[in-house]
């Protein structure tokens, strides 16, 4: 196909992606213009339809870096209005609830906020716009444009248009191609574009693979008389075994609102384990589905986190651009938070870029950026707790007892333990115990394509896959051959299936990329690597609703 010429829009930075740590880098860097009587133009694209579509968290935010960054954000209707009143932390067996007498200090929530984080985006978007940033939702990045030294020039957009057969169809419309100064990368998770700079710049060489957990979360509206705004439950046990890391999260929220979820660390061993079973398997506990009996579900998600910490670190920096929050993993995973430090990483950046930029430093590389994020106190704090997440690779009691250790001790442990990639971990179908899950029961528990439903997940129909595989032959071959199709299952909506025909033929891996919610668990999981999410036309995918 032939490229028609693309629109050039041009700036001095560039921000993809706006989420907290986008959003907080676009703001400060506005700010530090402003107050200096400068132009700085500053841009923000954004792949989902608007500002928050795609954004899901569990929420307990803990407010550090908004105070540093919009120190009168209560007067400016910032939307924090559950405060964190209890805190219960729960071990579960298949029919008791056992809570633990004393609150890990990770976990103590007092001063925090339960939120959704997408209206908190929307919130923030309408802030940076105020000061002069331009946010475009709806253009998804496609391509990462380097200049004739090697540097990153910006980005281009999606082409919009393009039919299955990768023919330009009667509504196609170029993708426009954006360039700037210097480039944040602020993907999130296992961003398409974030993965082909680490690979470029050789940014992970030196540290620890990234690893992962897959967060599956629901909003419910449940009875008033059984609503406790700011409660806050997370439990461990039951539903995983002892060798599987995971547990839950239940919020109340004003307005009847319960966040319920479960993360399962992506480096399980069991091919035949099914995150999205085991949270509908949860919910169905003696002491947890009390909570939700009477109630509605009205809205569904699912997301993977970066959960690797300080070891796990890549290079953030390279000639014209840097990366910032969960693209680069500042989950503080013992407090179940990353929001603040993916805040505080896109604050500290814009420093070290606007320094840049207007202080005559030579090169296009931001290097003053990781040397300043050294110096502050997401540094330290994910430093203190980097050896609680691969202490559990021994199971829960082990890393329950490491996670004691290492908190009296505040992390100064003369080593640091290390993580794996979690492709790695399978084991071969024959030598794992099968898993019978039991029905859904309508009432607490679903299936994973009506909750898809309630994810308000679109694509147009008419486009190239944006779920690829490097071989056609690989998910029969070896997937299902060896792993029993792990996909089948890992996926939280329904998106792999294996089809048998009456007839007798091969079995095919059918791919329903339609249900995608583009929580890239199968771009991480597959135990070959075999799967490659890219972006779609931008606008695609889930549409995340406020409360979520």
């Amino acid at each position: 196909m032939d490229r028609e010429p693309r629109e050039v829009m041009e700036y001095d930075v560039l921000v993809v992606g706006a989420g907290p740590s986008g959003l907080s880098a676009a703001i400060r860097l506005k700010q530090l213009a402003n107050e200096a009587g400068q132009e700085l133009s500053v841009c923000v694209i954004e792949k989902g339809s608007e500002v928050g579509a795609h954004l899901l968290s569990g929420a307990v935010f803990e407010p550090h870096a908004l105070d540093e960054l919009i120190p009168d954000w209560k007067d400016k209707g910032a939307p924090l209005t559950t405060p964190a009143r209890e805190d219960h932390f729960v071990f579960l067996t298949e029919t008791k609830a056992h809570k633990f007498p004393v609150t890990p200090p990770q976990m103590n929530n007092h001063g925090n906020f339960i939120i959704s984080l997408g209206n908190l985006a929307r919130w923030m978007a309408a802030q940076a716009e105020e000061l002069g940033v331009e946010i475009y939702p709806g253009f998804a990045a496609a391509e990462v444009l380097y200049d004739e030294q090697g540097a990153v020039k910006g980005v281009a957009t999606g082409d919009m248009g393009i039919g299955k057969d990768g023919a330009k169809t009667p509504n196609y419309t170029p993708g426009m191609e954006l360039h700037a100064k210097q480039t944040i990368f602020a993907e999130g998770c296992r961003g398409s574009l974030t993965k082909t700079l680490f690979d470029k710049f050789s940014l992970r060489d030196g540290v620890d693979p990234q690893t992962y957990g897959l967060g599956i979360k629901e909003l419910w509206e449940i009875d008033p008389a059984k609503s406790q705004p700011g409660l806050i439950v997370h439990t461990i046990g039951w539903p995983m075994d002892a060798k599987t890391y995971g547990g839950s999260w239940l919020y109340h929220m004003d307005g009847n609102l319960v966040s319920v979820g479960f993360v399962v660390g992506l480096d399980y061993a069991n091919p035949h384990l099914s995150p999205f079973e085991e949270f509908q398997r949860y919910k169905t506990h003696p002491a947890i589905r009390p909570t939700f009996e009477g109630g509605r579900r009205i809205a569904y998600g699912a997301r993977a986190l970066s959960e690797g910490g300080f070891q796990s670190i890549p290079k953030l920096t390279f000639p014209g651009g840097l990366i910032v929050g969960d693209a680069a993993g500042f989950l503080n995973v013992p407090k179940i938070k990353g929001n603040h430090t993916a805040m505080k990483s896109g604050m500290v950046a814009a420093e070290a870029v606007y320094e840049h930029l207007t202080g005559g430093s030579n090169g296009r590389e931001v290097t003053e950026y990781p040397e300043r994020l050294k110096a502050s106190w997401v540094w330290s704090e994910l430093h203190a707790v980097r050896n609680i997440r691969p202490g559990f690779q021994k199971g829960l009691w082990a890393g329950l007892a490491n996670a004691a250790f290492e908190t009296a001790t505040r992390g100064k442990s003369p080593w640091t333990l290390h993580h794996h990639a979690d492709h790695t971990t399978l084991k071969k179908a024959a030598e794992a115990p099968p898993i019978v899950y039991p029905k859904p029961d309508g009432v607490v528990s679903f299936d994973r394509l009506s909750s898809v439903y309630l994810s308000n997940t679109n694509h147009e129909e008419n486009q190239p896959a944006h779920l690829t595989l490097r071989d056609a032959e690989t998910p029969i071959r070896v997937n299902l051959a060896l792993y029993d199709a792990p996909e089948t299952r890992y996926c939280p909506a329904g998106v792999y299936e294996i089809v048998r025909a009456e007839d007798g033929t091969a079995p095919r891996l059918q791919i329903n990329a339609q249900n995608c919610v583009h929580c890239k668990t199968c771009d991480i999981k597959d135990p070959t690597q075999n799967i490659n999410w890219v972006v779609p036309e931008g606008g695609g995918g889930p549409n995340y609703p406020g409360g979520m």
